[in-house]
């Protein structure tokens, strides 16, 4: 139980993307503070990684690990998550990874900018905006 994070919530965080940021970080806090466990596929690391690398330095990245690391309980990247997604219908390979490995925990939402580029089925894809609305309306 708890949310899964897309990359993509991770990287509005450490990027400062706006108009993102805000609500994503809201979400951020929330695992952080635990009041709701985060979870993380291993994807994320190097994904994020490589970004952070390009956009802020190799320290600012190694940094970012650490701390994704002491806020998310890693989902490890196996061979069922793989051929699950592989032989699934989602579009986007590592999409589809951040999927299974949302299920794996089972998850009680999957915490995304993009949830056009999921299915529905199994467990609630959600974007910040939605989840904060949903549990915290202003």
């Amino acid at each position: 139980m708890g949310l899964f994070v897309d990359t993509n919530v991770i990287l509005d965080v450490f990027l400062r993307r706006q108009p993102f940021y805000e609500e994503s970080a809201c979400i951020w806090s929330l695992c952080e503070m635990g009041r709701t466990p985060g979870f993380i596929s291993a994807l994320s690391f190097p994904n994020v990684f490589y970004l952070l690398r390009r956009a802020e330095g190799y320290n600012a990245a190694r940094k970012g690990l650490g701390i994704m690391r002491d806020v998310f309980t890693l989902v490890p990247l196996d061979s069922q998550i793989t051929n699950q997604a592989i032989d699934s219908d989602i579009k986007d390979f590592e999409d589809a990874i951040q999927f299974f490995s949302a299920l794996r925990v089972g998850a009680d939402s999957l915490i995304t900018r993009n949830p056009k580029d999921f299915p529905t089925d199994d467990v609630p894809i959600q974007t910040p905006t939605e989840f904060l609305s949903g549990h915290f309306p202003a």
